[in-house]
């Protein structure tokens, strides 16, 4: 969208501004008809453009820099000081296009106060008034209303400023930690307060006031090269809402530029273009929590188990300390739990903390089941709280509580919003090794902020951290019932394609099979590839007969409700793929991991799996077996972990005593 540009001397310096309704900047700086000589003492007023595209307003804001002789520059000088910031956005446009944004250059104008009442109330002198922002005036009886400012004598002028205020200080609370596109601002502002007018004037007082940013989209790196325009070269722009680059280019009906930059990777959540409005609402600095006590309390409260407690206890002595400083300015604490450890009753003190200091906390996941599933869980341990919930097409979309429960996508609506972010299974699709939202999540959280990760299986670069002291973290060795992590076995066998081509699986698979059935397990069979799926099916409906058997996978349209009748011992052996590698907890349960060699099974994916065994306390001695011709150093690594992880409970003293692990 097009947007005014303007420079204005104040009694200290020259500053610049963006306006998305021009009579309310002049009301604030000069009291023109609302509030007469408010600010007498105020400089020269110079308009900088009336008409180039919103983005290129907004880097020349943003690289704006007082000096002294303004005070003595003429139109002359103020047009060639325009022209050389934006001459990078002229020259990217085709040459028979670029003239007309000469205009932006040439339309520089220097105001003197008297000037600027007939500027503003002349059309005849004003040609571009449209572009400026001046509302549509809509008539009214004694006078005009525009944008909610109405003129009507002094009665009318009290009301129609003070009907402006109210209009954008309810603005500013619905936007407080958010980072919204136009149109979402209008979308929230339609749910939240129905009618609501023309937005844009109380924006503009609201961004005056210094509780809202208009920015762009994307946002222009510094050209690459030598000073001087003439050897300048632009480089990508990117995207202010996720920070990817955005290559792409297209002609856009909005700004008129021929070259106007959009980003394609966040293209879901709506178009982020370089000329497209981005508000952002300000939300303060991060509160503290409160003192985390002793770790008994802790467990006496949430009802956690000693190796809970303990961790909780560790995060809580975290989020009471002051933020500290670092390159990367975030602050952060790792609960590294094994499979099955209780990682969301542990976050519920977290939560707690920080809410009983009167922050608000962020619980993020990569998937929206998972999301859907904590939801229940959070509402029941906070319920004086309100939960919002959000994910791709939530209706709570524009709701507001000191709970946020949410997908990582979503958290690309907001900045600075929240005083602790806690971001589940962080090594999981499709938060692991994406920059967007990991951009997305270091935004949320306000100055100051805490961040908490829980996985099972940390990213190598976090454990190498936690390992050189550099990341503080607490690890969580055991199960909430005591018992040992179920280690791995092993079991060889010729390849799965090669099993598949002989239409024969090995006797010691299906007679390892049969024993975990008739011991009444349920059995999750992973395997590699989809498409080993079926005929997989085959060849063990024929070897283990009247047992229901029944595959799923990530294109499976009934996989939900497959996964349900395994809950339920409908089915009893499910062959399946890394899809249900989390999430899914069977209370008697086995694991077999076909082509455990596979490149496609990294460590993480393999305790994972073998995660899903042993988790329920009538059943803890759960079997998990790695069959696969050959050892590798993914399974050797994820036996090792495991191994460590049943050491360290055990020296921790936060294993059952022997005799109480042995079955019944």
């Amino acid at each position: 969208m097009q947007i005014v540009i303007y420079a204005i001397r104040t009694s200290e310096k020259w500053e610049c501004y963006l306006s998305l309704d021009m009579r309310v900047d002049l009301e604030w700086w000069y009291g023109m008809g609302l509030r007469p000589n408010r600010n007498a003492s105020m400089g020269p007023f110079v308009l900088l453009s009336m008409n180039c595209p919103h983005g290129w307003a907004v880097e020349l804001r943003n690289g704006f820099r007082s000096m002294r002789e303004m005070d003595d520059w003429g139109k002359r000088e103020w047009q060639r000081y325009v022209y050389q910031r934006l001459s990078m956005f002229i020259l990217q446009e085709p040459e028979n296009n670029r003239q007309r944004w000469m205009d932006c250059v040439r339309n520089v104008r220097i105001l003197e106060k008297h000037t600027l009442v007939s500027y503003v109330e002349n059309p005849d002198d004003n040609p571009g008034r449209n572009s400026v922002g001046t509302p549509v005036q809509r008539s009214g009886r004694g006078g005009t209303e525009e944008a909610g400012i109405v003129n009507e004598g002094p009665a009318g002028v009290k009301a129609g400023w003070g009907k402006l205020m109210q209009q954008a200080e309810l603005l500013i609370e619905y936007m407080a930690g958010r980072a919204l596109l136009a149109g979402e601002v209008e979308a929230l502002l339609a749910e939240v307060a129905g009618d609501h007018g023309d937005w844009r004037s109380a924006a503009q007082l609201g961004i005056l006031l210094g509780r809202l940013n208009l920015e762009a989209g994307l946002v222009q790196p510094a050209p690459r090269g030598a000073p001087g325009w003439l050897r300048r070269r632009a480089r990508a722009p990117r995207c202010r809402r996720c920070g990817s680059e955005a290559k792409s280019r297209t002609a856009c009906a909005a700004c008129g530029s021929a070259a106007c930059a959009y980003c394609e990777a966040c293209l879901a959540m709506g178009r982020s273009r370089a000329c497209a409005l981005l508000l952002q609402g300000t939300a303060g600095s991060a509160v503290r929590g409160t003192a985390g006590g002793s770790p008994t309390a802790t467990l006496g409260r949430w009802g956690l188990s000693p190796a809970q407690s303990a961790a909780a206890g560790a995060a809580l002595q975290f989020l009471a300390e002051p933020p500290a400083g670092g390159s990367a300015g975030l602050a952060r604490f790792l609960i590294w739990a094994v499979t099955g450890a209780g990682k969301t009753e542990m976050i519920f003190p977290l939560l707690q903390s920080i809410l009983d200091a009167g922050g608000r906390v962020l619980v993020a996941a990569p998937r929206r089941d998972v999301v859907l599933e904590l939801a229940p869980r959070l509402s029941k341990a906070f319920p004086d709280e309100t939960v919002v919930t959000l994910y791709g097409g939530s209706p709570e979309r524009w709701k507001r509580g000191s709970i946020t429960l949410a997908t990582t996508h979503q958290l690309l609506r907001f900045r600075g919003a929240f005083d602790l972010v806690v971001i589940d299974e962080i090594d999981a699709f499709p938060y692991h090794n994406d920059p967007m939202l990991d951009y997305a999540a270091k935004g949320a959280s306000k100055p100051g902020g805490k961040y908490i990760y829980l996985s099972a299986t940390p990213p190598a670069p976090l454990q190498r951290e936690a390992s050189a002291g550099r990341l503080p973290h607490a690890k969580v060795p055991a199960r909430f019932h005591g018992h040992p992590l179920p280690v791995p076995r092993k079991l060889k066998m010729p390849p799965v394609k090669r099993c598949l081509q002989d239409k024969k699986l090995p006797t010691l698979l299906i007679r390892t099979l049969s024993a975990s059935l008739l011991r009444g397990a349920q059995v999750f069979l992973f395997v590699s590839r989809i498409k080993h799926i079926e005929p997989c099916l085959e060849l063990l409906r024929e070897a283990i007969a009247n047992m229901p058997i029944e595959g799923t996978s990530s294109i499976d349209p009934d996989r939900a409700s497959k996964v349900m009748s395994f809950r339920n011992r409908e089915i009893r052996l499910l062959v399946t793929t890394t899809i249900l590698e989390r999430g899914v907890t069977v209370p008697k349960s086995d694991v077999f991991i076909l082509d455990a060699d596979s490149e496609l099974f990294d460590e993480a994916a393999l305790i994972q799996m073998a995660g899903r065994a042993g988790r329920s306390k009538d059943d803890p001695a759960g079997r998990v077996v790695l069959a696969a011709p050959q050892w590798t150093r993914s399974q050797n690594l994820a036996v090792r972990q495991i191994k460590a992880m049943n050491r360290i409970a055990s020296k921790g003293g936060y294993l059952r005593p022997i005799q109480e692990q042995l079955p019944e």
